[in-house]
């Protein structure tokens, strides 16, 4: 049982931690800069849309004011079944460029994202959501990065704006800069697994249909990129805005697809895990799967500290407990995450819960095809 414990803990500590410094030591070792020209394309911004109506205007208003030729891009707006004015207001900007799908019935975001590619004719395909906005100068900034001819996609960044009614603003600020973290030295020592769904780019030739019912876009289409030999980078000057979460409640709901899509990858495209197949393999594992069976491993660790009585691990029996605690107060009194160390422990236990939860979509088959309007995501 001792041996369980130290396993675990190691484990856990590595698919948080030693991860990120094996892969800051790879990037001093071997760094691949990108060979980044004045490349102007034509590109396709390729839209997925259901009921966005409340967003759909201003997002096609962003998209037009880019820094790049007007006469080198398009953008597609595919309306996944949309049943209130979204079809209306796309369409009222055909004399602009912009092209509507209309989809009678919803297929969800893989379906619409694969009748959007097949439109466009661009040589590189941008991928938007209807909710974010495009820093000015984002789609000559990812088109930039596609001199280089070993570059198959780009991955913009995501900036959250500040929010004061958001009640996570500062656990989920600091996620996402651990995320970013590990995205840019991936980047930098060869290639991302996966990328910001908000903010992305390809070449499309190199596209390859998602499966109805596919979550994860983007990890998964970066991922078929890599596996045709492809790289696949983080460019942070590339950048989206966007708002967080209003509250743990948003976020989970979120998280739980999120993860539910991480889960369903394994299925969708085993090989990912393959080493002699997939050249991200031990990339895609620690980055997309070890940190979620670390919520398996935390049950664990706790059960062999308590049937354990050498001192050490009834000091880690202390310690989890007193953890567990401390979150379980956040969640039973709210006006306690007012406390920085309540808010950490309850929007951990709550993110590897949120694990649990994906899991269970996703074992018993319920990754849910259609999708809910941008604003109440």
């Amino acid at each position: 049982m001792k041996y369980l414990f130290w396993i675990l803990l190691f484990f856990s500590l590595y698919a948080y931690v030693g991860y990120p410094l094996l892969l800051a030591l790879l990037s001093r070792l071997i760094s691949r800069p990108v060979r980044v020209g004045e490349n102007i394309p034509f590109v396709s911004v390729v839209i997925a849309a259901s009921n966005e109506e409340r967003t759909i205007e201003k997002r096609l208003e962003n998209l037009l004011a880019q820094d790049y030729p007007p006469d080198r891009y398009e953008i597609i707006v595919v309306s996944d079944g949309s049943t209130d004015g979204t079809n209306e207001t796309v369409a009222a900007y055909a004399e602009r460029n912009v092209q509507l799908i209309r989809l009678a019935k919803r297929g969800g975001k893989a379906v619409a994202l694969n009748q959007g590619v097949a439109r466009a004719v661009g040589e590189i395909i941008v991928f938007a959501d209807a909710r974010q906005t495009f820093a000015s100068d984002a789609l000559r900034r990812l088109a930039a990065n596609f001199s280089d001819p070993a570059v198959g996609c780009v991955s913009g960044e995501l900036m959250f704006l500040d929010d004061a009614g958001s009640g996570i603003q500062a656990e989920m600020g600091a996620y996402w800069r651990y995320e970013k973290a590990i995205r840019k030295l991936e980047s930098a020592s060869g290639s991302v697994v996966g990328a910001t769904g908000a903010i992305y780019a390809i070449r499309k030739g190199l596209y390859r249909p998602l499966p109805a019912g596919t979550i994860l876009d983007d990890v998964l289409t970066p991922m078929n990129i890599a596996l045709q030999g492809y790289r696949v980078l983080f460019d942070g000057t590339a950048t989206a805005y966007d708002v967080m979460s209003k509250d743990i409640d948003q976020e989970w709901t979120r998280k739980v697809r999120t993860l539910a899509g991480n889960w369903q990858l394994l299925s969708l495209a085993p090989s990912l895990v393959i080493p002699w197949r997939c050249p991200l393999w031990w990339r895609f594992l620690s980055h997309k799967i070890f940190r979620l069976l670390v919520a398996f491993a935390l049950p664990c660790m706790l059960m062999a500290s308590m049937v354990l009585e050498v001192p050490v691990y009834r000091a880690a029996l202390v310690v989890q407990l007193f953890f567990y605690v401390i979150a379980l107060a956040g969640f039973v009194i709210p006006g306690l995450r007012k406390l920085r160390p309540v808010n950490v422990a309850y929007f951990f236990l709550v993110m590897n819960l949120a694990v649990l939860a994906g899991f269970w979509r996703w074992i018993t088959g319920r990754c849910a095809t259609s999708w809910q309007p941008a604003y109440m995501k």
